[in-house]
């Protein structure tokens, strides 16, 4: 593998992981949401990741050496959860329902700032892959002088 396609691998994950980011932003954001545009309250947004081969040419595709190269991420959707909804009763809540529970997302804060802990870990360490690679790229660079 050569020293483009290591970073085109780390980037991919850099935008992977900052998508993931994302959604757990949302979700903390909306944690205590009980109405949306769509009716009903939030639902959890999940990413999904998928990889893909780091094809660097058309040659090599044709070649079939696609095993020989790195994989990269990326999200393939974000979807909403289909967990259900917490009721908690609170009869004075402007969306109470005519029991008196109100549905609030199915959202565990603690996860989801676990979940951000994680997100951020690999964004660190998908940066230094991508500083380790660009700094071999220019150590060889200096060597031909």
């Amino acid at each position: 593998m050569d020293f483009l396609t290591g970073l085109k691998i780390s980037s991919s994950a850099l935008k992977a992981q900052r998508t993931r980011m994302g959604a757990i932003s949302s979700n903390i954001a909306n944690a205590q949401t009980t109405r949306t545009p769509e009716g009903g309250p939030y639902r959890k947004k999940e990413v999904v990741f998928g990889a893909e081969p780091a094809r660097e040419s058309f040659s090599d595709i044709l070649e079939g050496e696609l095993d020989q190269y790195g994989q990269k991420v990326h999200a393939t959707e974000v979807i909403s959860s289909n967990a259900p909804p917490i009721l908690k009763y609170e009869p004075d809540h402007p969306d109470a329902n005519e029991k008196g529970y109100v549905a609030y997302p199915n959202i565990n804060v603690m996860k989801e700032m676990s979940d951000m802990i994680s997100a951020s870990r690999n964004y660190e360490a998908n940066i230094s892959a991508f500083n380790t690679t660009k700094s071999m790229a220019i150590k060889a660079l200096e060597i031909g002088r």
